[in-house]
């Protein structure tokens, strides 16, 4: 392989804040995390590999789904350090949070439908609750979004 080829497989932390639109501090909190693992070149400036601007977005779409660190990190943990991820490694990682994800698109459905009814709180306060939860019948069930948290 050619200098320029291994000079292209890694990126400064500020390209790869400008690629990925998160900001430097962010990313090293990432590599603090362990979610994120960077070479230092003899000046000790941070090198990135190209393939983790894939990764940084996982950690992007991760967290807008819910995720936390630890699960971010956990899926992480699935992809090889040190090459690029293939369709068969992001594969892996969309069957193991395919669960997660569908029990995530359901909770958002059916809040979307119950807002517009009752959602089980035991408030008492809305005209709509004397239909949905007359005598607070949710409220005998338990504490909180009975109708949407089960």
């Amino acid at each position: 392989m050619t200098a320029k080829g291994v000079t292209d497989r890694f990126i400064s932390i500020g390209d790869l804040s400008r690629r990925t639109g998160v900001a430097v501090s962010a990313i090293r909190f990432y590599e603090e995390k362990g979610l994120l693992v960077s070479l230092r070149t003899s000046g000790n400036q941070r090198r990135f590999l190209r393939s983790d601007i894939r990764r940084v977005s996982f950690i992007l779409i991760a967290q807008k789904l819910g995720l936390g660190l630890a699960e971010i990190e956990r899926e992480l943990a699935q992809l090889p350090q040190g090459r690029t991820p293939t369709i068969e490694d992001w594969e892996r990682i969309s069957l193991s949070m395919r669960e997660a994800i569908d029990a995530k698109i359901a909770l958002l459905e059916l809040t979307r439908r119950k807002l517009d009814e009752c959602i089980g709180c035991g408030c008492l306060s809305l005209t709509k609750c004397r239909l949905y939860n007359a005598d607070d019948a949710a409220g005998a069930e338990g504490t909180g979004p009975r109708f949407v948290l089960k």
